[in-house]
């Protein structure tokens, strides 16, 4: 009896151990990485020249995805569900009326 508990109890402290032992191992490794300075690339971009009417464009961008939506919202055919219609039983009477039609049936 007392083998089994002190073999239990072994197991258990090796498999909270191990568990423990990985989440400290995480929580260092995260810590290591966010120490770690980013390496900065300089930035490769070069801007276009200017056309004319680029200055307005993301504001038709802007337009163009507001009339997209409106568009999908009048086509859409989602609508508020009426309220169904109030029972005839309610859920009360019905459990009650369940319980002692097996009840009945049980005598038999």
């Amino acid at each position: 009896m007392t083998e089994n508990l002190v073999n239990s109890l072994i197991v258990t402290a090796v498999g909270m151990g191990i568990t423990f032992a990985a989440i400290i191992l995480l929580w260092w490794m995260m810590a290591a990485l966010t120490a770690l300075p980013a390496k900065e690339e300089p930035d490769e971009f070069v801007p276009l020249p200017a056309e004319a009417g680029d200055s307005d464009l993301p504001a038709q961008a802007a337009a163009a995805a507001v009339a997209i939506a409106l568009a999908e919202q009048e086509l859409s055919s989602a609508h508020p569900l009426p309220t169904p219609p109030t029972p005839l039983v309610s859920a009360w009477q019905l459990g009650t009326r369940s319980r002692q039609l097996y009840e009945k049936g049980k005598r038999r």
